[in-house]
């Protein structure tokens, strides 16, 4: 599937502000010890066999055996799928699906951070209409009704719990797919912050980082809409509001991190509706090419982002300074939104360039073209070229 054909699954909006379409598809469940519900929560969803996608990380901390635990006590046959890494790839998708089909599941569970979610939305792709994963590529895609999933996240930053999408990527080209239908969305969304809080603390910065740019792009999305961008200014509230002592405390306060969780659920949500914009566009090359984890990548190009769209999105960059007490008018906004997402990178111990991340001459012009042939370019507020992907890179040197 072409980029162009993807692109309109998800269109601009009106130029009327009272007319748009949004969608909510999942249900969530939030405080600590929440993942004890798991097992009811499956029956009510008629579940008897219940396939868990659980990374081997997840596995090792003891959080899969609490989710099976919980299972279990209901009486649902379970089974553990956890043979994929970081960024799921077809050919690990491809694994799990085997796994299902000899173990015919009524009921998915993706446990763990976005690659365990990811994960299990993929399955559920090739389970229930078959095919491969690179049928999926775009948005409503599935061929056929697809079994009923739960999420329970253990990082907090995908938002993949309240997203139809999975990203998959292309065990062939390196590419990151992104594969996306309402009804692989999970049914129901456990945030249970117990379970961030074995997390190293560079893994909570890196997903932090990401939460913080989902907020942010889909905030100023050619495709958002007034319900979206609520979304996205609650999201950013929590987020901003909380990161920066989660970063200084290591996360030690319980509704600090609670904060953070939900605001990233909430950002997934703003996605669901609007998408994102040019620094995931310039993200993914960068992890796809040299290896960049996704969190670092976007943290690093958003604020060149922020500062290139800043002529064509100041007030809606101004809204997200005054829910965070900044006041600043749209012709100051951007500079001072990137300064502020500057200043949350360094505090987040995260590189702050491409050269710190041990990319000291990057190929610019075929990390361009890579970038430009990303979905999520399509939606940045200001229309932005090669040519101008190439600009942003060099200023992240």
């Amino acid at each position: 599937m072409t980029d162009a054909t993807q692109s309109e699954c998800l269109v601009p909006q009106s130029s009327d502000p009272l007319t748009f379409g949004f969608q909510s598809l999942t249900r969530l469940i939030v405080g600590p010890g929440s993942v004890a519900r798991l097992g009811g929560l499956g029956r009510e969803l008629g579940a008897s066999r219940v396939l868990v996608v659980s990374d081997p990380g997840i596995v090792e901390a003891g959080h899969a055996a609490a989710g099976v635990e919980s299972l279990e006590a209901e009486g649902i046959a379970t089974a553990v799928f956890s043979a994929f890494t970081e960024n799921p790839s077809t050919l690990e998708v491809e694994a799990g699906t085997a796994v299902a089909r000899r173990f015919r599941p009524d009921l998915l569970v993706g446990l763990g951070g976005g690659s365990s979610m990811d994960c299990a939305k993929g399955i559920n792709f090739l389970f229930s209409c078959g095919g491969r994963m690179q049928d999926y590529r775009g948005h409503h895609t599935a061929t056929g009704p697809m079994l009923p999933s739960i999420a329970v996240p253990t990082t907090a930053g995908t938002g993949s719990e309240t997203q139809s999408f999975a990203l998959i990527t292309d065990s062939d080209s390196g590419a990151k797919m992104a594969c996306g239908d309402p009804r692989a969305a999970f049914r129901v969304a456990i945030l249970d912050v117990n379970l961030t809080l074995t997390q190293p603390l560079s893994l909570v910065a890196l997903t932090g980082i990401d939460a913080a740019s989902h907020a942010v792009e889909s905030h100023v999305s050619t495709a958002a809409t007034p319900v979206s961008r609520m979304f996205s200014r609650e999201a950013w509230r929590l987020l901003a509001g909380h990161l920066p002592g989660v970063f200084v405390d290591g996360g030690s306060s319980i509704a600090a991190r609670s904060a953070v969780q939900l605001g990233a659920a909430l950002a997934g949500c703003a996605i669901e509706n609007s998408m994102l914009g040019a620094a995931h566009a310039l993200a993914n090359p960068l992890t796809a090419v040299h290896g960049v984890i996704h969190g670092q990548a976007v943290g690093v190009m958003l604020p060149h982002v922020v500062r290139f769209n800043s002529h064509a999105c100041g007030t809606g960059y101004g809204e997200l300074l005054g829910e965070i007490g900044i006041d600043a008018d749209a012709a100051t906004a951007g500079e001072r939104l990137s300064a502020w997402l500057a200043d949350l990178l360094r505090a987040s111990r995260l590189k702050t360039s491409l050269s710190a991340c041990s990319i000291p001459a990057p190929d610019i012009g075929s990390l361009a073209t890579l970038a430009a042939a990303q979905w999520t370019r399509s939606f940045n507020p200001r229309p932005v070229t090669a040519a101008d992907l190439a600009m942003i890179y060099e200023a992240a040197r």
